[in-house]
């Protein structure tokens, strides 16, 4: 299949907004950011490529030369951006918080577009599980068009730039064991394959389908609770219960609770304490019934 036939094969099962609107894509010059690119341009979108260098690795400015000719190619505006890191405990993290950060800045409100893929999706699932999550984190990430190309596989945005004849940037990082997404990608889906006897990565494409859609629909019905009223909070299952004071929450202070936090209050909502602290220096307390968050703007 040619890039002219494999181009509006993918798009099908692309989620990007409408032609002519504004976005950034992060591209980090890999095969998944590249097809990402190629994609959204391709869409009709008014695309600016944005080139992330961290300052980790030696040679690593170069990179946004691959990024910067592709860019050309499709028309596409092009910024390059150095970020420090410095190297030590929660790398990843720090990485992550540092180019999304650098991308916002660029974006300037416009929506910033990610090439994320289905065994990003697959890989994040099993993190999530890995760590103890709850139904959030078994949703993944969430389709839509700040990451259009979510429904696509890997293998697909690494054939579309063959076809292109883009040589994506190799990053050793990405074989770093440090890293646990590394482990899960080279080391736990591969058995995950061999055990099933079979590709997993649709399987929890899935799984992370559905459970979106049960939260969905359970958001919808928290969205109708005063979360305020620990009587209201009372009367519904727990669980249901919870997903309206997290997003309470969530609101208040911009993120949401921790499980420890969450936990707390929702002993001052069952009647068991009165008050707990919250992260930021805040303070959930209970009076006549209603709850009320101390030291934060948004609180009831």
């Amino acid at each position: 299949m040619t890039a002219s036939e494999l181009l509006p094969d993918l798009l099908e099962r692309c989620t990007f907004d409408p032609p002519a609107t504004p976005v950034v894509c992060a591209v980090s010059g890999g095969a998944d950011s590249l097809a990402l690119l190629a994609l959204a341009a391709r869409s009709e979108l008014r695309v600016t490529a944005v080139h992330v260098d961290h300052g980790l690795r030696v040679g690593s400015a170069a990179e946004a030369d691959v990024v910067r000719a592709a860019a050309e190619r499709f028309e596409a505006a092009f910024e390059a951006v150095s970020v420090s890191v410095a190297d030590g405990s929660d790398l990843e993290g720090r990485a992550r918080s540092a180019r999304l950060e650098a991308l916002a800045g660029v974006a300037q409100g416009r929506p910033v577009l990610t090439g994320h893929t289905a065994d990003d999706q697959a890989e994040t699932l099993l993190i999530n599980l890995i760590r103890g999550t709850g139904p959030t984190g078994i949703g993944g990430m969430r389709p839509g068009s700040t990451k259009p190309i979510l429904g696509l596989r890997r293998s697909e945005t690494h054939a579309l730039c063959a076809e292109l004849g883009f040589v994506p940037v190799t990053d050793p990082t990405n074989d770093d064991p440090r890293f646990i997404r590394n482990r899960v990608r080279h080391e736990v889906l591969p058995l995950l394959h061999n055990i099933a006897k079979r590709d997993v990565v649709p399987l929890f494409a899935r799984t992370a389908d559905h459970t979106r859609s049960a939260l969905d629909e359970l958001a919808a019905q928290a969205a109708a609770l005063d979360a305020a009223d620990t009587a209201a909070l009372r009367a519904v299952s727990p669980e249901l219960a919870a997903i309206a004071v997290r997003e309470w929450l969530r609101t208040a202070a911009g993120h949401p609770p921790s499980t420890a936090e969450l936990e707390r209050v929702m002993a001052v909502v069952h009647h068991e304490v009165e008050a707990t602290e919250l992260s930021g220096g805040r303070r959930l307390a209970r009076t006549k019934g209603r709850l009320r968050i101390e030291g934060a703007a948004n609180g009831p």
